[in-house]
């Protein structure tokens, strides 16, 4: 997919994109503390099957489950040797589920560790980080490329330079915010959609973070700020925590989805759901647009 065929995608309408893989994975039995990206590996036709049903409820993007299959993060696991087979399988698994229906976007995001003054990443290395990575999902066949739940402006605009050397696939940005609109580590949303417009993203916006319910004046905002697409892919709501550290989500469909209408009423036109949403929500969604 070139930039133009981002945007003439765009501008048939609101681009739905899927909801949360991995509150979903964990539904299904995938344990904490382990590399999901090995573990879908591993257990194929649990994301082959959520995929496939974020496809009919009228996802036109997934995300393939390449979120941190990043040499530093995959490091963690003694799996940073793996890098190209890892995103090339997930790529391939996730253009499997959506059967030529839908665009496969290859995911990347935080490395967790800071980059220099601030911590002890060294630019040159995230930057061949991600290099390496993105390469891999472009080779493998991604459609576009995403970085998802960002926390930091300046990791996300290594990542927009780390592409930029090694294809030419679109890239749309979301961070992670407070209700607010501040950013985790410093800074507000809307100097960095400035930034990352500048720096050639082609869409940007939030996911993750909280519920649509207390975003309207952030999509709003960033909306008037940038003239590319705004992405809104909240949370199903504010998660509680019962005794067995499950984490429940106080939206369902009916009331994310018609948060979310607000959320595109106030700018957002590429939107999904982050944690705590299936592809019921999707579905809703859609039907309510």
């Amino acid at each position: 997919m070139t930039l133009k065929d981002f945007q003439h995608l765009v501008q048939q309408g609101i681009l739905l994109l899927d909801g949360a893989t991995g509150s979903n994975l964990k539904k299904a039995g995938m344990p904490t503390g382990i590399c999901t990206e090995q573990w879908v590996l591993e257990h194929p036709d649990i994301l082959l099957d959520l995929q496939g049903r974020y496809v009919d409820a009228g996802s036109k993007i997934v995300y393939a489950p390449t979120f941190a299959a990043n040499r530093i993060s995959l490091a963690m696991y003694g799996l940073e040797n793996r890098v190209r087979q890892i995103n090339t399988d997930l790529v391939k698994l996730s253009k499997k589920a959506v059967d030529g229906r839908a665009y496969v976007a290859g995911d990347v995001t935080t490395t967790g560790k800071l980059l220099e003054p601030r911590g002890e990443l060294q630019y040159q290395e995230l930057l061949e980080a991600y290099q390496e990575q993105i390469a891999a999902l472009a080779e493998a066949g991604a459609d576009l490329i995403v970085a998802e739940t960002m926390m930091d402006v300046d990791e996300t605009l290594v990542v927009l330079e780390a592409a930029s050397l090694v294809c030419s696939l679109p890239v749309m940005c979301s961070m992670t915010i407070e209700s607010d609109g501040s950013l985790i580590f410093g800074g507000t949303i809307i100097d960095a959609v400035e930034s990352l417009q500048e720096m050639g993203a082609a869409a940007v916006g939030i996911n993750c973070s909280v519920g649509p319910d207390q975003l309207e004046a952030v999509v709003r905002s960033i909306s008037q700020a940038v003239t590319i697409p705004v992405i809104a892919k909240p949370n199903a709501g504010m998660p509680s925590i019962d005794e067995h550290g499950i984490a429940h989500y106080s939206m369902g469909p009916g009331e994310f989805a018609i948060s979310m209408k607000k959320l595109i009423d106030n700018g957002a036109q590429i939107v999904g759901g982050c944690c705590g949403t299936t592809p019921e929500y999707i579905r809703e969604l859609r039907r309510l647009l």
